[in-house]
Formats: structure tokens, sequence, C-alpha cells
């Protein structure tokens, strides 16, 4: 992400924050706008170009999106009048609050456990991960058949960004998608989230420890997501971003027959 890109990101977030009645309503907007921009080089080159004036930005905005509800027009204009890196980090950038916009709409749910629930039904189903991938398929019939398959199983803001997601991939994986909306959700509520692979499931009081361990450690709420892991042999392994944290029997062995090799 280049300085110009994580400024804009900043600003259009610190505006959304800042946004009254926001709700999945104004989600779902976001979601379409990013969709439309994402599929129209023309609209998306005229609201990344910095050598265009933010008051022409900002009109194309007035003009494209003027159906649109009040809070997601100013949204839009926010990113229109910021400098954005390329017109991809752009869209990236109204998707982020698209997915920061569903956080705060349903604030009672645990749409981060959602998500990663459904990300490991993807990854133990290839069938359906190849389905959702293939660029061939139809975004709309993607995002049709995903609903079908989480009717029941998830709230309406997980469900509005899983098919939102897969509806317009851009050429990422699914499970890429939904760890990405993932770590906004959990940055939107102020938390980070930490994958923990362990053989067996960890109990109500094993994970409340863990998770105040690692609060401690990295300085905010943590939200823990767990991952039966046959391989991992005694003892956890616990990744938050790329900081991995293995306190396994199997990795202590590995590390034991480097050493002796070496």
């Amino acid at each position: 992400m280049g300085s110009a890109t994580t400024q804009a990101l900043a600003a259009s977030t610190e505006a959304l924050a800042a946004a009254k009645g926001v709700t999945l309503e104004t989600a779902g907007e976001l979601f379409a706008a990013a969709r439309l921009i994402g599929e129209t080089s023309q609209l998306s080159g005229a609201l990344a170009d910095p050598a265009a004036p933010a008051s022409a930005r900002a009109a194309v905005i007035t003009t494209v999106f003027s159906g649109a509800s009040a809070t997601v027009q100013e949204a839009l204009a926010v990113v229109a009048a910021q400098r954005w890196s390329s017109a991809a980090d752009l869209v990236d950038g109204i998707e982020e609050l698209a997915i920061r916009a569903a956080a705060s709409g349903e604030p009672s749910s645990d749409i981060e456990s959602e998500l990663f629930a459904v990300s490991r039904i993807v990854a133990e189903n290839p069938e359906l991960e190849l389905a959702l991938g293939s660029r061939l398929g139809d975004g709309a019939a993607k995002s049709a058949l995903i609903e079908r398959l989480l009717t029941g199983k998830v709230g309406a803001a997980s469900a509005l960004i899983v098919s939102s997601l897969v509806r317009d991939p851009r050429e990422r994986r699914v499970r890429q998608l939904l760890s990405r909306a993932m770590r906004i959700v959990s940055a939107q509520r102020g938390r980070i989230v930490a994958t923990v692979h362990t053989a067996s499931p960890l109990t109500a009081e094993q994970s409340a420890r863990l998770g105040e361990s690692l609060s401690r450690r990295y300085g905010a709420q943590v939200s823990l997501n767990q991952v039966i892991d046959s391989s991992v042999v005694g003892g956890l392994r616990v990744q938050v971003a790329d900081d991995v944290i293995d306190g396994s029997i199997s990795a202590r062995l590995a590390d034991l027959r480097q050493k002796l090799a070496g």
C-alpha cells in the first residue's frame, strides 16, 4: 500500500466513523459503488486521477451516485477528494468502507467468527472454492450461491460481506478476501484477530486465559479463531497477522532436529 493510499484510507475511514446513521443499507450501497467503479475503468480513472481538481472528482460522484443515500454520497465525496496511489487502491478503499459500515450496522453480531467459519467451509470444500473463485462464473450467480449456503447460518452483516466479496473478487482468492474482511471488522471494533491451531478444541477457560495473555502482549482486545489441526502435537500455534507463536511439541522437536543436524 502506497503512502498516498494510506493517508487517503485513513481520512476516508475517519469520515465514515463520524457519519450518522450508518446501517447495513449503507454498507450495501458502498459495496455496489465499489463494484460499479471497479467495473468501469473510465470512472475509476477519473476518480483516482491526481491531476484532476478535487472539485471535479466530487462532481463525478454527485452525477453518478445522485440516487445514493446522503451518507453514502458524503462518504464517496471524501474518498474522491483524496489522492490514491492507484485506481485499484481507490476501489479497495471503498470496499473497506463497506465492510466497516456492515460491522457498524450490526454491532452485536460476532462477524469475525462467522467469517472465519465461512472461510473454513470454503477451505474444506475444494469444489466450492473452485466454483466461487473461477473467472468464468457469473458474479451474481456466485453471490446467489453463497447466499443460499449461508441462509440461517450467519447474520445479515456477514452474509452481505461474503456475497458482495464473492460477487466481485477482482482476481483475489476467496479465503484471501475473507481474511482481509475479518481484519477490517476487527480493526473497526478495536480488536485484533488471532488464529489458534490446536489438536483439540480449547475449553472456555483455556480460551479466556489465552485471550487475556494475547491482549496483554499486543495491547488490544483479541478475537480468537480456532483451527483443529492434527499436525499440532501438544501445545498451540498462534498466528496474529504475520506474527507466529509456535509452542507446539512438534515445533520444538523440529527445532531440536535442526540444531542436531547443524
